[in-house]
């Protein structure tokens, strides 16, 4: 392909520049001098105000959303020895954070078409030493999954603001963790969130945040094991005007999928891979593309990304199954699904489809160009 790329054109920076409201936060609280969340109200009141809006009464900020996961792995009774069900195709934290806790991950497979866990493959893992369930809500979709009896623990990293079912990311288990990583809907640089529906598991948490103070105990009472896992005032400031931002973000993202899935009807083994059934809102961190290689003269996912790139369309390869990670390896067990559909998979980040219309149009129109190019050479 020797033409002009077809976009040249910038995409959207993520996250988006800072606002006035937001600079205004972060300033009181550098001239209040009061910067950590145990000095000002700054934490509590924007923890308070995120579990607000997934239904969930409770939640306790952290620095990050991994170490976010071990809190609430630990909360649900998860201790060295036992085993927590994860999903195959997900970032490696999700696991990491398991074995952090002591505990051992069990890969379950996921569905082929929304590559979120299938629940049945969890189901069918749950065994004597099980402790929890752990979810993923990849790219922005809800996963359902769980087992009777067993605690369910949602990584809600990338849906901020998704509903199923009638339900918010947030309240499908027993506690959620929520990211602010730089790539994610609602961004501090770092950080993270856990909320939960139950007021024993908020004071767990909140105690194993906070170097096991308890919140009616003394400063220097420690009645349980736990570590300082503190959010600043800085990061809070920086994130609560965000929670007013994110409906609007999440429908340009939302009309975004639409108009790329469309664009691509026409474009043989390329296709948006779907929301599961009864989502009311996907908050689309990321679009996952299946790609066929097949239709695109045997060319690898690699080449083909590649090839996007040198159209001016920044494409993503995505996570490998956490099955086949060298780090993971003394846990792998087979995940054929997973495995065959992670070499299918392509990614739309989020900050492509915070562009316009004409740009998702850029996004097909390249991969046609490329198709062409690719059949043409066979």
């Amino acid at each position: 392909m020797t033409s002009s790329p077809v976009r040249t054109a910038p995409w959207p920076a993520w996250p988006p520049p800072a606002t006035d409201e937001q600079r205004k936060a972060l300033l009181a609280v550098l001239d209040s001098g009061r910067w950590g969340a145990t000095d000002g109200p700054e934490v509590e009141e924007f923890a308070a105000a995120f579990a607000k809006t997934t239904g969930a009464p409770y939640g306790v900020c952290t620095v990050n959303a991994t170490v976010g996961l071990f809190l609430a792995l630990r909360a649900v009774g998860v201790q060295p020895g036992d085993e927590v069900i994860v999903p195959a195709y997900t970032f490696v934290a999700s696991a990491t954070a398991v074995v952090l806790a002591g505990a051992q991950p069990v890969f379950a497979d996921v569905h082929p078409d929304t590559l979120l866990v299938d629940r049945e493959a969890a189901a069918a893992l749950v065994g004597p030493r099980t402790r929890a369930v752990m979810t993923v809500h990849l790219s922005g979709a809800v996963a359902d999954a769980g087992a009777p009896g067993v605690p369910v623990v949602e990584d809600a990293a990338q849906a901020h603001g998704a509903v199923r079912g009638g339900r918010a990311a947030g309240t499908w288990g027993d506690v959620a963790c929520f990211s602010f990583q730089a790539s994610k809907a609602m961004t501090a640089g770092e950080g993270g969130v856990v909320v939960t529906g139950d007021r024993a598991t908020y004071e767990r948490l909140w105690s194993l945040h906070n170097v096991g103070r308890r919140l009616d105990g003394g400063w220097y009472e420690h009645h349980s094991l736990g570590w300082n896992l503190r959010m600043t005032g800085f990061q809070a400031a920086v994130l609560r005007p965000q929670l007013a931002y994110l409906p609007a973000q999440i429908d340009r993202r939302t009309r975004s999928a639409a108009v790329l899935a469309e664009a691509l009807a026409d474009v043989e083994g390329l296709s948006v891979r779907p929301a599961p059934p009864d989502t009311e809102r996907h908050t689309w961190h990321l679009a996952l593309l299946r790609y066929d290689k097949g239709a695109f003269g045997g060319r690898t996912k690699d080449e083909f990304i590649a090839a996007m790139a040198a159209e001016g369309i920044p494409l993503d390869a995505g996570y490998r199954p956490l099955s086949v990670e060298p780090s993971l390896a003394g846990y792998a067990r087979p995940c054929p699904v997973a495995e065959a559909e992670a070499e299918r998979t392509v990614w739309v980040r989020q900050h492509l489809l915070m562009a316009d219309d004409d740009a998702m149009a850029d996004i097909a129109r390249a991969a046609r160009k490329v198709r062409d190019a690719f059949t043409r050479a066979v």
